[in-house]
This record gives structure tokens, C-alpha cells and sequence, in this order.
């Protein structure tokens, strides 16, 4: 199940609201539902869009945190000269950092090395600690399509990466939430301008999804609609004004994003 936030471009009445994205490529409608889904269930109000009639939002803007796994692809943390970790590597981000699918990325001034990272993410469920691996999957709400731009430059010189990381707009998620998917071996691409820059699957990452809940409920308490960003397949690399970033993930779809520098 497709689970979208958006607004309608065609109603007087512009507030947010959570769907269920239905039908053919081409042919989706958007099976209005009754408020958050994370606390109220998917029920439908019997009201219907076309996709094309409505803007996607970020289908879920975290309620306390997002969770970064660092270097959870051997060949990303080769070609950043560093080595795989024997846990996963852990870092928070803001969630004033979250936008949506065609929002653009805007380049901070205090940065000239902004990268692009496609990521797989998950969306949890319930509030949750401490959940075994094999319990994973009852805390899971679903999965999106992420991107996590980075600031490099600062990266590097910050003590911490809280700035490199969490700088607004850095954290696209998107286009919707699939209740429904299995991750162990899904194609991830990155598309620059439309050059491909990224060509992976989440078969490679050293940490799969019911490790990274396990290991992450183990250090924080998890809330519903928190999430947490797997990693980074190689090929990443710098981004300039102008560009548009395209992540997509086979099963999820493709979030695609502007690059604009104020």
C-alpha cells in the first residue's frame, strides 16, 4: 500500500492530507483518508483525486527524529577513504531539515561541497525499544525514497555533523510511504540532469533493515513516523545550482529534487 501526504492544486481548502495512491502507472487516484494514519488507521472517506490534481508533500515529517547510518556500503566508504564499521555508525538530523518530492534543495552560503546521497529509508511505526532483529518488521510502518545532502566541506571540519547534515532542505523524503516492500536486494539509482551517478542495491549494505532497527532502538527510543536513513551506495559526488537530483528505488518510485542557491 502506496501511503502519500499531499494538498489539492484544485480545492479551495489547501490543507495537508495522508492518502492511499491507487491504480495503473499513468492512472493513479488518491483514496482520501481519515486523519494520521500513525495514530488513527487507514480509513477512507469514500473522496478520490487524481494524482495529477494533487502536490505530493513529504509523506512523513518525523514527529522527533531521523536516524543517519554512516558508511553502510563498502564501496561508499572506500571511495571516502574510510574504512566499514563493525556496528552501525549513527548520526541524528533535524527533522526542520525534511522536504518533498520537487522541493528544491537549497545550497547553503557557508558551503561550496554539497553531495547528494540516494538512501533507502524506514518509517517506523510504533513507539518501540530495544526490538529484537527478527521483530523488526512489527515496528515498521514502511519505507520511502531519501536523499541525504551533505555539506562536505563541513563535514570535514565540523566537530560534529549536525550542520553538515540537518542545514534546511537537505533531507528530501518521498514521493510516498510503501507499507508492502521487500528490501533485501531493491535496484537504487541516482540520476544527475539525468546522468546516472549511482548504481546500487540494497543487497550491498554491510547493515540490512532489521539490524539497523534493532541497532538503533538499542540506543533510542523510537516514535511513530520517526526514521531512519540506511546509507549510501558509491558514486556520490558534488551538486551546483541548477541541477535536479533523481533517487529512485525499485518498489518505491523516484524522488526528484532541485538544486537552487539563494
Amino acid at each position: 500500500m502506496r501511503i502519500a501526504r499531499c494538498v489539492s492544486t484544485s480545492a479551495d481548502d489547501s490543507a495537508p492530507f495522508y492518502g492511499v495512491v491507487q491504480g495503473e502507472p499513468g492512472r493513479e487516484r488518491v483514496a482520501v483518508i481519515k486523519g494520521d494514519p500513525f495514530f488513527t488507521g487507514i480509513e477512507p472517506t469514500g473522496v478520490t483525486h487524481a494524482l495529477e490534481d494533487v502536490r505530493l508533500l513529504a509523506p512523513i515529517i518525523p514527529r522527533s527524529k531521523i536516524v543517519g547510518i554512516g558508511r553502510n556500503y563498502a564501496d561508499h566508504a572506500k571511495e571516502m577513504g574510510n574504512d566499514v564499521p563493525g556496528e552501525p555508525s549513527m548520526f541524528l538530523v533535524a527533522n526542520t531539515a525534511v522536504v518533498g518530492p520537487g522541493d528544491p534543495v537549497v545550497l547553503p552560503e557557508w558551503s561550496e561541497e554539497v553531495s547528494y546521497e540516494g538512501e533507502l529509508c524506514v518509517v517506523i511505526g510504533r513507539i518501540c525499544k530495544d526490538v529484537p532483529a527478527e521483530k523488526a518488521a512489527d515496528v515498521i510502518f514502511g519505507y520511502t525514497v531519501g536523499n541525504d545532502f551533505t555539506a562536505r566541506d563541513r563535514q570535514r571540519t565540523d566537530l560534529q555533523w549536525a550542520r553538515a547534515k540537518s542545514f534546511d532542505t537537505s533531507k528530501p523524503l518521498g514521493p510516498w510511504i510503501e507499507t508492502d516492500l521487500d528490501t533485501e536486494d531493491l535496484a537504487l539509482v541516482t540520476r544527475v540532469d539525468g546522468e546516472v551517478r549511482q548504481d546500487g542495491t540494497t543487497a550491498d549494505m554491510v547493515f540490512g533493515v532489521r539490524e539497523l532497527v534493532a541497532a538503533v532502538s538499542s540506543a533510542f527510543t523510537l516514535l511513530p513516523g520517526d526514521v531512519i536513513m540506511t546509507g549510501t551506495p558509491a558514486g556520490v559526488g558534488i551538486v551546483s545550482e541548477g541541477q535536479r537530483v533523481e533517487v529512485e528505488i525499485e518498489g518505491l518510485g523516484t524522488l526528484s529534487n532541485p538544486v537552487v542557491r539563494h
